[in-house]
């Protein structure tokens, strides 16, 4: 059965509340169902300084705005609300790894970083300060128990929308704490929802995209955080021939895989299948050198044990539907994937994510 059920001992939650429909959906559930609910809002920007809107009607999550739809919700269900300044962490540990990581001729995600740094750590802190029980997201994902009574995190009900890749960083015993209200809705159920209980974010857009960003672009975000003395000119070759085919501005403007936006003409199509930070050099190649079979991950993290020889499920990003695979401890504090069949571009600085069936294990970072 789901823990935390209405049948249990109700008590004091805090709700990160982002001012979108998912989060004021979790809150207003928690609410119905008798808990003492407070909500919260992470501030992650001077907003007199910097914005990150996307557009009218648009969710961010990280603008004045999205904090004034929250304030909104929670005066709606009469709940206390506070803003928590979180500007210096989320620059530390979201903005800065995000811009270090993609100089590195890596592809960052972001909202791994802001979920293991932020909600589930300085919001933790907070929960316990609050004297609170749980900490509740508006995440589409669930925790269940299993026959030893342990609550593990598995999938949505939502496939397309399930955030369970983002969580493979949660500590087993920060579990316990948590609550997911929406995890085991569909999305279009959550938005009658919200119609029905006339929640003032229920028309709202959802958030596309990485959220401070903003409509501007990479490019302009770049311009804006970065010295353009950071940025290292190279060179554009063909794998596997070594021949020179152009020269680019920064292996920030790539990511594996990618194919438009290379400059190049070529008869077959060309995708970026490699980048060499220490040369600045980057690998064009056809489409089948995009394929591996074998993948190793650092920086792991567990929720739970697994066998040398079970066949897991592993994503290799967030919308990959996960591929069959066996994982070896290599003993250094790294793990070997092997794949039952090749997977299409690999990315360093992406997470490995394993589940058995529908229960997220954990993952690590790819090499």
């Amino acid at each position: 059965m789901l823990v935390n059920e209405s049948t249990e001992k109700k008590g004091r939650v805090l709700v990160a509340m982002s001012g979108g429909v998912d989060s004021s959906v979790a809150a207003s559930i928690l609410v119905e169902q008798g808990y003492e609910v407070i909500g919260c809002t992470m501030q992650v920007w001077d907003y007199s300084q910097n914005s990150c809107e996307t557009g009218e009607g648009n969710g961010t999550c990280c603008s004045s705005k999205d904090v004034d739809d929250a304030r909104s919700v929670a005066d709606y269900l009469n709940i206390p609300f506070y803003v928590l300044n979180c500007e210096a962490k989320f620059q530390e540990y979201v903005i800065d790894d995000f811009v270090a990581t993609y100089l590195r001729g890596r592809t960052p995600i972001p909202c791994v970083n802001c979920n293991t740094y932020l909600k589930f750590d300085h919001l933790i802190k907070k929960m316990h300060e609050l004297e609170c029980d749980y900490l509740a997201t508006g995440h589409y994902a669930q925790i269940v128990e299993n026959s030893k009574g342990e609550p593990q995190i598995v999938t949505s009900e939502d496939g397309w929308k399930d955030q369970t890749y983002f969580l493979f960083t949660l500590k087993p015993e920060v579990v316990k704490h948590l609550m997911f209200p929406v995890g085991d809705w569909e999305k279009p159920k959550l938005r009658d929802f919200a119609e029905k209980m006339k929640l003032p974010v229920a028309r709202k857009k959802d958030s596309t995209g990485i959220c401070f960003i903003g409509k501007e672009g990479y490019k302009v975000f770049f311009a804006k955080h970065v010295s353009h003395s950071a940025f290292k000119a190279g060179e554009l070759r063909l794998f596997p021939s070594g021949e020179k085919v152009g020269e680019h501005e920064g292996i920030h403007n790539f990511t594996y895989g990618q194919r438009k936006g290379l400059g190049v003409f070529a008869e077959n199509p060309l995708y970026v299948v490699k980048i060499d930070e220490s040369t600045h050099t980057v690998w064009l190649g056809e489409e089948e050198t995009l394929y591996a079979d074998k993948v190793v991950i650092k920086n792991t993290n567990w929720l739970d044990d697994f066998g040398d020889d079970e066949s897991l499920r592993v994503k290799i990003r967030f919308h990959h539907k996960g591929g069959e695979a066996k994982i070896k401890n290599n003993g250094d504090g790294s793990y070997e994937i092997n794949f039952d069949s090749p997977q299409r571009a690999i990315t360093p600085g992406q997470a490995a994510v394993v589940y058995r069936d529908n229960q997220l294990l954990g993952g690590g970072w790819i090499l």
